[in-house]
């Protein structure tokens, strides 16, 4: 096996991309609609919204295009893995269709807006496939094929690829597409900005008023009111539509290597097995590749070893593709409804002026442009007809989600007393070794404790500021993450990743 310290402990997207300068949000303004999250579905919003004559301001609390959305594999694609044989038996073949037409116009639409833009951002139309080495999972994917062939897909049951190792089976469906995600949204948030969108980034969102007008409010203190609010934070800063009762985090690990291309697969592959398994690659400046592949699905703050996920992977990687030594790897956060259809629409109930986007169940990219289409015309007051499909309002689920809701939530009732949890737990600080991170008791209080490699020591408090949970330390990205909703906090206690949108508190005394 090769080295698995690559030479970018990076994302290639961030690495290769320009970094971006909006200002901060320094004083109250106003809008029609403040957008908070700029990630996919949040630019999309804004992009499309600002074209339809709206005055927005956009709220980024780090930097655009840098969290989910720079970490993405960046397939851009309507085969979803199984949801098409799923959805035609909990729902019906109708809202397939709906799903089907919803996920490939997306797929369309950044075509035509990177036709439109003149964007460079290396799009490639390709076929996508989700295959299967297992003999005994081929009768799912020949259903999944006649669901999505019957949904509208270009989509084929097929026995053959160009893997260089032998399959089972697969699902294809053609003309899908991937690119440089940063590239295609850094020229959105440009082209935003030259037609009259406000972005601001470091400005983190942590209030929300809802009224006649609306008003955020951010941690500086100041504020927007507008008339409409989207939230697109990838997990929902605000959990007054109890959506974080039916969402689950979930992460996983990626390795990127270069290999000839000549011997790289031209189209985009997935499977289930193995620990899931996603491959595509990208085109180099060399005339190489850069394999890209994905897997080792986790929960983040579960106390698993992340360190033996990235080596296991890079292993895998290296053992069926001629590529080079890893060039990069990277970690990437995904949102899971439990019905696996997405949330995009009002904010609850009783919501007139405020909207959500989240759950895209690692589809972020056709799901955040989709989304980015739908809650701008939810706002015009048109209805497409899959906006039913996608309410976070639906109750057509609710009998079916439950068995997975009471299972998410009693892994959150068992992280937050902590005893699931595998996090190292130590008698004291002087226990913790150079570099690594454990939940300890000073003066009676569970801190999370970090000792840098140099022997200093910084504690936080354990408990997770969005609703409690217990953190756990993760070594190969030096995080502190929360298992109940996957909040990520730098060493320090300063928020990495929502949905907490405050700081693990510092604690005074962490003595040796």
């Amino acid at each position: 096996m090769t080295d698995s310290r690559p030479s970018y402990e990076e994302s290639y997207w961030m690495a290769t991309a320009d970094t971006t300068g909006y200002p901060t949000l320094g004083d109250d303004t106003e809008a029609d609609v403040v957008v908070v999250g700029g990630g996919i579905a949040g630019l999309s919003a804004a992009w499309e919204l600002v074209k339809a004559g709206h005055s927005v301001a956009l709220l980024e609390a780090d930097r655009v295009a840098a969290g989910v959305s720079g970490y993405t594999t960046a397939k851009v694609s309507s085969l979803h893995t199984l949801v098409y044989d799923r959805i035609r038996r909990i729902r019906n073949e109708a809202d397939a269709e709906l799903y089907a037409c919803s996920q490939q116009g997306a797929v369309e639409h950044v075509a035509e807006i990177v036709d439109e833009l003149d964007i460079a951002c290396d799009l490639e139309r390709v076929p996508a496939y989700t295959y299967t080495t297992d003999p005994a999972a081929v009768p799912s994917l020949q259903a999944e094929a006649r669901a999505a062939a019957s949904a509208g897909l270009p989509a084929t049951y097929v026995t053959d690829s160009e893997l260089p190792f032998e399959i089972s089976g697969a699902v294809r469906v053609e003309e899908q597409a991937q690119f440089h995600p940063r590239e295609y949204l850094l020229a959105l948030a440009e082209d935003i900005g030259r037609s009259g969108g406000r972005i601001f980034e470091g400005t983190r969102v942590t209030g929300l008023a809802e009224g006649s007008p609306c008003r955020v409010t951010t941690e500086s203190g100041h504020s927007v009111a507008a008339r409409d609010v989207v939230v697109a934070t990838h997990y929902p800063v605000f959990d007054r539509a109890l959506l974080f009762a039916r969402l689950a985090p979930r992460r996983e690990l990626v390795v990127a290597a270069p290999l000839d291309a000549d011997r790289a697969p031209a189209g985009m592959y997935i499977t289930q097995g193995e620990g899931k398994r996603s491959i595509r690659s990208a085109p180099l400046d060399d005339g190489r590749r850069l394999l890209i592949v994905t897997g080792e699905s986790f929960t983040p703050g579960a106390g698993e070893d992340v360190g033996e996920r990235f080596r296991r992977l890079d292993a895998w990687m290296h053992e069926r593709f001629p590529v080079g030594a890893t060039a990069y790897r990277w970690a990437a956060q995904d949102a899971d409804s439990a019905d696996g259809v997405p949330f995009v629409g009002l904010l609850h109930p009783g919501a007139r002026h405020s909207y959500v986007a989240t759950g895209f169940g690692g589809w972020g990219m056709s799901g955040g442009v989709m989304a980015g289409s739908l809650l701008a015309r939810l706002i015009g007051d048109e209805t497409p007809p899959w906006a039913d499909l996608y309410d976070p309002r639906r109750l057509w689920s609710t009998v079916r989600e439950a068995a997975t809701v009471l299972r998410q939530q009693g892994d959150v009732a068992q992280h937050f007393i902590g005893g699931r949890l595998r996090t190292r737990h130590v008698a004291s600080v002087a226990d913790i070794e150079p570099g690594t991170g454990a939940v300890v008791r000073v003066d009676g209080r569970r801190c999370a404790v970090h000792r840098s490699a140099d022997g200093s020591v910084q504690a936080v408090s354990a408990r997770c500021t969005h609703l409690g949970c217990l953190v756990a330390f993760n070594e190969a990205e030096t995080t502190w993450e929360c298992p109940c909703h996957g909040s990520r906090f730098d060493v320090d206690g300063s928020v990495l990743q929502g949905p907490a949108v405050h700081p693990l508190a510092p604690v005074d005394r962490a003595d040796d």
